[in-house]
């Protein structure tokens, strides 16, 4: 090694090869620093652009909700128990179904049902004056008293 040193052609052209090592690594570092910054710089552009676009969502989605909630008319309340259900109900009670499962296989309240069951025991309990005569439900019968009353 000592021998390699004593040329000074020698040594100046190994200083001159690690110098030029040297400056190619410092350049290459740099073209890599300045890529790194380009690509961090879009991310932070996309990132913005991201961060706008999220907050337009946000508001597009807080006038949605707002408007569906102006917009969205209520439901009706549900008429009372229609003839169909109420004889639906009756009939299944007679068979000794419970209330909760005319109340869910109706779809109506229990109330409804436990009060529709009550009224119907009440009238076919209700006694009937002593006086009048028994009612004739026929149709016939109904149209011969109305025929001899005109």
């Amino acid at each position: 090694m000592a021998g390699v040193i004593q040329s000074p052609l020698l040594f100046c052209l190994l200083l001159g090869l690690g110098l030029g090592a040297c400056l190619h690594l410092f350049i290459s570092l740099n073209r890599d620093i300045r890529a790194q910054r380009r690509k961090q710089n879009a991310l932070h552009a996309a990132i913005g652009l991201l961060s706008v676009e999220f907050t337009e969502v946000k508001r597009a989605l807080s006038e949605a909700e707002s408007r569906t909630g102006v917009l969205v008319a209520p439901t009706p309340p549900r008429a009372g128990v229609n003839l169909t259900t109420r004889y639906q109900a009756l009939r299944m009670h007679r068979r000794g179904e419970t209330i909760q499962r005319i109340s869910a296989a109706l779809a109506v309240p229990e109330q409804e049902v436990e009060l529709l069951i009550k009224v119907q025991q009440m009238s076919l309990d209700a006694p009937l004056p002593e006086d009048a005569p028994a009612p004739d439900r026929t149709p016939s019968a109904s149209a011969a008293a109305a025929g001899q009353g005109g």
